[in-house]
């Protein structure tokens, strides 16, 4: 007699399952992101309807619409959905790939060093606009490289990223506090404001360089989170399935470092936002996935949602978005730390 064996059918992936999943929060993350964009495009000094809104939107608003949309409200709107969206973008890369989920760029000094390139600026050449994008976006890449060549030991691995990180965040808040001491008052006032993340005063020509790089960055981004998700696995892993795990971090590393620098050039540094983002994504779309759609959108949706309470939570009082995303971040941040080993 030979030795018979049942086959069984194999069970149905997850894969399916967990995508569909990842969809269905996506696109739920998007209408309550459209929802927001609608009350903080229609509230304020001269309210608008939403059909006013929408009419303005799809070009047949009228003279006040189109004004109010497209000089007041728009491009706020536009940068804190922008600001939101490359924040959660990049501490979801970030995170995945230090393998570490305090490992955002607010923790690992990207914030700190994109802060003290732009108050360089703003102190020293009373730099601006597209001059001041520009400052930010080398500071940050300088910072980024800085912390990867003292953090390299045969490679890139979190703990020393996150350590290294924090002691060059710590040097450019001290740099940040004596240009902040030596500046005149009009200049500390200024860039007080911009260090506390403020969409007060954003500039229209940013917002639009800010656009254009959040579309070639995130679409960079989505191209490589297939490797993103292999380097989850650990780098002996990811090696031998054919993956160069140095060359790969690098490459999302710069993405995320980009992504930053263009957040924190428009509305300066937006605290604990890619911190809370990207593990907020990961929760409601389970199955391990990183979700850089979802985190992303998650991103805009705390940041818009925190600036209308900005606006709007104390009647005469416009406080900078940095202010509300700090007080809801700061005890996430705690909770974190508290639970973790």
């Amino acid at each position: 007699m030979t030795a018979t064996t049942t086959r069984t059918d194999p069970p149905v992936p997850r894969r399916r399952g967990t995508r569909r999943r990842e969809a269905l929060v996506l696109l739920g993350t998007l209408v309550a992101l459209f929802v927001l964009v609608l009350v903080g495009l229609g509230v304020g000094d001269i309210p608008l309807s939403p059909v006013q809104v929408l009419g303005a939107l799809v070009g047949h608003g009228d003279t006040i619409s189109d004004f109010v949309l497209g000089q007041l409200r728009g491009p706020r709107v536009l940068a804190a959905v922008l600001v939101g969206a490359s924040l959660g973008a990049a501490g979801a890369i970030v995170q995945s790939v230090v393998r570490n989920p305090i490992a955002s760029p607010d923790v690992i000094g990207i914030t700190a060093g994109a802060s003290a390139s732009g108050l360089v600026a703003i102190v020293l050449f009373g730099a601006s606009g597209v001059l001041l994008f520009g400052v930010v976006l080398v500071g940050a890449v300088a910072v980024a490289v800085l912390i990867a060549a003292l953090a390299w030991r045969r490679g890139i691995t979190g703990n020393r990223v996150v350590l290294v990180g924090v002691g060059v965040g710590a040097m450019a808040l001290s740099v940040t506090g004596w240009l902040l001491t030596s500046g005149s008052l009009q200049q500390a006032g200024t860039a007080l404001l911009w260090l506390s993340g403020s969409l007060n005063a954003v500039d229209r020509t940013v917002v639009g360089a800010l656009l254009v790089g959040f579309l070639v960055l995130m679409a960079l981004a989505l191209v490589q989170s297939p490797r993103l998700a292999v380097l989850t696995l650990g780098d002996d892993v990811a090696a031998s399935l054919g993956l160069r795990p140095d060359r790969a971090k690098v490459l999302l590393l710069l993405t995320a470092v980009l992504l930053t620098a263009g957040a924190v050039a428009t509305a300066g540094p937006v605290s604990f936002v890619a911190l809370m983002a990207a593990p907020i994504a990961r929760r409601l779309v389970g199955g391990g996935r990183i979700a850089l759609g979802p985190a992303a959108a998650v991103g805009a949706v705390v940041t818009l949602g925190s600036d209308l309470l900005a606006q709007f939570a104390l009647p005469g009082v416009t406080l900078p978005v940095g202010v509300v995303t700090g007080v809801v971040g700061a005890p996430y941040l705690l909770w974190l730390l508290a639970r973790g080993r």
